[in-house]
């Protein structure tokens, strides 16, 4: 399974996994978030306030966040495609955490290894935000194969 969310450095993973791997099927997996779950929204409803939401307009919203996932997650499958992958796209929803829908994925497709890039943060936004590949390494019990974002050479191009 790759972790993918139409980064540069999920690009990056996925040419190395086409280097390394030779899996039967390899799932594209792309979490997206709904609308309703967006942190803006929560802390609203976490602060007592119950604004009236038009749910045709939240309905709307969730649809045109999904789809954007889907024309990421083909992206995303096509790249893997094109560096000699049998791939299959799959999109997760997130209820809770991106790390927490891509953990259940795995468990989910039951695959041999979860494969994700990095954003490489580091300094005080490193800090202030544990990276979803970290909680992925963390939690998951499978195997990880992290790409990461300090990775700047590019896996050779091979047919």
């Amino acid at each position: 399974m790759i972790a993918y969310d139409g980064s540069p450095n999920a690009d990056r993973a996925i040419r190395y996994a086409g280097q390394f791997l030779r899996a039967e099927t390899a799932f594209v997996v792309t979490a997206w978030q709904p609308g309703g779950m967006s942190p803006t929204r929560l802390s609203t409803l976490s602060g007592g306030m119950q604004p009236f939401i038009d749910t045709r307009l939240e309905a709307g919203v969730d649809h045109a966040l999904e789809s954007e996932a889907e024309t990421i997650n083909c992206k995303g499958v096509d790249l893997a495609k094109s560096v000699g992958l049998s791939a299959r796209g799959s999109l997760v929803e997130v209820e809770s955490t991106v790390w927490g829908a891509l953990v259940a994925a795995a468990d989910a497709l039951d695959v041999d290894l979860l494969v994700t890039g990095t954003r490489g943060a580091s300094g005080l936004r490193a800090l202030l935000h544990s990276s979803v590949a970290e909680r992925v390494l963390k939690h998951c019990h499978r195997p990880v194969f992290i790409v990461p974002a300090q990775c700047e050479k590019q896996p050779p191009v091979t047919l």
